[in-house]
């Protein structure tokens, strides 16, 4: 749901880039996404060569986003002194944001609602990670959450981070940002299209499976 929202949008294309390629540095954004292992994923970008396509891709007027992980490795450092999610280690970030990162053994879980200061828009979202992001950016916060700041801007806007999931489903969020890039977002309602599809799912379902004769099968083997 990071992803999937952007890719329903008629005047977006959205490019998932495979290892063993480069990144298109004509891009209007670059999204780096959540990743379980930050350090090591860090390390995989380099040597991709990665980080010289989105420093390429800035000098061309691209906007970097970072969500989660992605957010970590944005920052100038990235330190496991515990050795969370590999061997303990400080290894350097990306440097486009000036925030540090440290894991820490408590993880942050929870369903949220905020608004995009930027626009004025409402998002909804949800946070699943470890560690803790603090550096000078953090006083330019992505977003508002339960009036907290969350995320981080860089001076010139055009580096983002957060630790929000899911953000683009917000219709009205999602157009703001959008059209920031010089895009137009469509009247779709992501919210509404999901449900349609899953009625749509559900009733395919009803019609070509039988639920009996599953439940018979069921009850035989029990």
């Amino acid at each position: 749901d990071d992803l999937d929202p952007l890719m329903q949008e008629p005047g977006v294309r959205v490019q998932i880039v495979p290892t063993g390629r480069p990144l298109p540095v004509e891009a209007g954004l670059i999204l780096l996404p959540g990743t379980k292992s930050t350090r090591a994923d860090l390390a995989h970008l380099r040597a991709q060569g990665w980080d010289i396509d989105i420093a390429a891709a800035l000098r061309r007027g691209a906007r970097v986003l970072g969500l989660c992980g992605g957010y970590q490795m944005l920052g100038r450092t990235v330190a496991d002194p515990q050795g969370l999610e590999g061997p303990p280690g400080t290894d350097p970030g990306l440097g486009l944001l000036d925030v540090e990162t440290v894991m820490a053994p408590d993880k942050r879980v929870t369903l949220t609602r905020g608004q995009h200061p930027a626009s004025g828009t409402e998002v909804t979202g949800y946070e699943i990670h470890l560690g803790r992001t603090e550096g000078p950016d953090r006083a330019r916060p992505l977003f508002q959450i339960e009036g907290r700041p969350e995320g981080a801007v860089s001076a010139d806007g055009r580096v983002m981070g957060s630790y929000l999931h899911g953000c683009f489903t917000a219709d009205a969020f999602r157009a703001a940002f959008l059209s920031a890039l010089g895009a137009a977002a469509g009247p779709g309602d992501y919210e509404a299209g999901i449900e349609a599809t899953l009625d749509a799912l559900a009733d395919h379902l009803a019609r070509h499976t039988d639920a009996q004769a599953l439940l018979a099968i069921a009850r035989t083997r029990a």
